[in-house]
This record gives structure tokens, C-alpha cells and sequence, in this order.
């Protein structure tokens, strides 16, 4: 049996970091999906898009742009806005200057369930969080931010 706590050190430490990062990552999204999900029928993709919408001005993003803001392809991110539009929490708008450009548009259903999902997103990141010093928060926060770009 094989201890995935514990992986060997590379020479500079890079790919120790990385690999510890993604599994990491895996465990949260697993978190966040579990308490989204089980709360509000959302995955934690489904919040993250949704999220990203409420933050736009008229909380409305071009779909190329919110591809770009949660790291995925176009055809990702309308593979991932199609079961949020059947459910009525995204919905399409077309720009009325340029019939190529297509929005995602954040309904009042979408935001009333984002708001009660918002909830339980902070409650699970503070519990996940909960033993870590603030000042390696504030250090780790700003590494990841400079490798998201």
C-alpha cells in the first residue's frame, strides 16, 4: 500500500510542490462538490461559473471571457453553461451590435441560489482552512495568484 501523504522530494522542491498542490486541489474540489452538491444541486464548476458571472458589471460575461476567467476551451465552458441555462440559472443573450458575440447572463434564479450556495462555499472554506496560519495564507494566496496569472 502506498503513503500519498508523503512523496519524495524532488532536487528544488518545484515538483514536490506541485504534485502536493494537486492532490491538494483534487481533495477540495471533492469537498466543495460534496457540500455544494448535496445542498444545493450544484458542482463546485457550476458555483465557480456562476460565481464569476455575479461578478461581471450587469453580471454578464462574453462567453470567451468567462472561459478565460475559469481556465477552460470556449466549447468548455458552453459544454458547462448548458445544464445551468435548462435549469434556468444562466441564460443566453445575444449582443445586439455583433450576431457573432454571445452572452452568459446570470438570472434572478441563478443569483438567489448562488447567495444561499455562497454560504456554504465560505462555511467549507474556512473549516478546510481552519488550522492554517494567516501569514502562510497571505504567502501561499499570492504564489498561486502569480501561477494563475
Amino acid at each position: 500500500m502506498t503513503d500519498h501523504t508523503s512523496l519524495p522530494p524532488d532536487s528544488d522542491g518545484a515538483l514536490d510542490f506541485f504534485l502536493r498542490m494537486a492532490r491538494a486541489q483534487a481533495l477540495i474540489v471533492r469537498r466543495f462538490d460534496s457540500a455544494l452538491g448535496n445542498l444545493h444541486g450544484l458542482s463546485f464548476s457550476d458555483y465557480q461559473l456562476l460565481y464569476q458571472l455575479q461578478r461581471a458589471p450587469g453580471a454578464r460575461l462574453r462567453r470567451i471571457d468567462l472561459a478565460e476567467r475559469l481556465a477552460l476551451t470556449a466549447s468548455g465552458v458552453t459544454r458547462s453553461l448548458m445544464p445551468l441555462e435548462k435549469i434556468g440559472l444562466v441564460e443566453r443573450q445575444a449582443d445586439v451590435r455583433d450576431a457573432r458575440v454571445g452572452y452568459a447572463v446570470l438570472t434572478a434564479a441563478g443569483q438567489e441560489l448562488l447567495e444561499h450556495a455562497s454560504a456554504t462555499a465560505h462555511a467549507v472554506g474556512r473549516e478546510l482552512l481552519q488550522d492554517a496560519p494567516a501569514e502562510q495564507l497571505g504567502a501561499l494566496s499570492a504564489i498561486l495568484g502569480k501561477l494563475a496569472g
